[in-house]
């Protein structure tokens, strides 16, 4: 796993142009970092779903049912699944992260307060395989993929990993998913880039990543923040650009960045809910239900495997 994850990273920063994968966000400061800002005025998806949830949990707990696997996709702190306990009654709490040590750290704080729940944490790129361990419950699993993190996918990209997830629902399996909706420009724009800068340095904080990572010498001072929506791609795009020419070496390795040259670090795709709803039924997915705020700037959507 290591060699291909150094694998993956230097063809990124060698491809033209760079790249890396946003999974390489989320160390554990980058995992703090966007805590902080899922609390920025700006960053209106966290608030924004979390308000969906508050106003139709009712229905989403009977869409969902009782007693379900709960496998929490990208879970972080665990607070966003925590929130549904009450209504869902899993009877096991699966949480994935890329960031293991972040998620021992966050269940350490929760299985005090939910003893009756069973807690399994796994250390997981889910995004490349979804090969679960024996201990967790193949009966009625519930995927929970909040946060619109799906829009990190490309739509190809988004396609595969939703049939992944249909295959490991199994027959009685479901989906309940985050879905961030196309809306006026300046709104996105703001969000991906807020006043404070604590968007910014959750993505410099890459460098310090791959420097941990890869070996690479990058200066975060070098680098600055970038990050707009792209209405052609309908998607957010967040880059690092480099200030001044600079050549970047790593064991085995270097690039040589021109003043002005960037590092496409993530996208963020925006939908509307007929063209997820699509995806969903491509992927296998069925009795699609989908709960909006009043704005319709953002979509919960739960489906079942079919």
């Amino acid at each position: 796993m290591h060699l291909a994850m150094r694998a993956e990273l230097q063809a990124g920063l060698l491809a033209t142009p760079a790249f890396t994968s946003p999974k390489y966000l989320y160390d554990a400061l980058g995992s703090r970092l966007f805590e902080a800002i899922s609390l920025l005025p700006e960053y209106y998806p966290t608030r924004t779903e979390a308000a969906i949830f508050d106003a139709n949990l009712a229905q989403i707990a009977q869409a969902a049912g009782i007693g379900a696997t709960l496998i929490d996709l990208g879970a972080g702190n665990c607070a966003k699944a925590a929130r549904l306990f009450p209504a869902l009654l899993p009877r096991q709490y699966v949480p994935i992260d890329i960031s293991a040590d972040f998620l021992a750290q966050a269940l350490g704080l929760i299985r005090p307060r939910f003893p009756a729940i069973e807690m399994t944490g796994i250390g997981l790129d889910f995004s490349n395989s979804l090969d679960l361990p024996a201990s967790v419950r193949p009966e009625k699993r519930l995927f929970f993929y909040p946060g619109s993190s799906i829009g990190n996918f490309t739509p190809e990209q988004a396609a595969a990993f939703l049939a992944r997830l249909r295959a490991a629902c199994g027959a009685d399996g479901a989906l309940l998913i985050g879905v961030d909706l196309v809306k006026d420009k300046a709104i996105l724009d703001a969000a991906y880039d807020d006043a404070l800068g604590v968007t910014a340095a959750f993505n410099l904080n890459l460098l310090r990543h791959l420097n941990r990572l890869l070996g690479t010498d990058f200066e975060v001072r070098d680098w600055q923040h970038r990050a707009f929506y792209n209405p052609q791609q309908s998607r957010i795009e967040m880059h690092l650009e480099a200030r001044q020419p600079r050549t970047v070496r790593w064991p085995g390795g270097q690039r040589r960045f021109a003043e002005g040259e960037r590092i496409h670090t993530e996208n963020s795709y925006k939908y509307t809910p007929q063209a997820f709803a699509e995806q969903l039924g491509a992927a296998g997915f069925g009795a699609i239900q989908c709960w909006t705020d009043a704005h319709g700037w953002f979509a919960v959507m739960h489906a079942r495997a079919i």
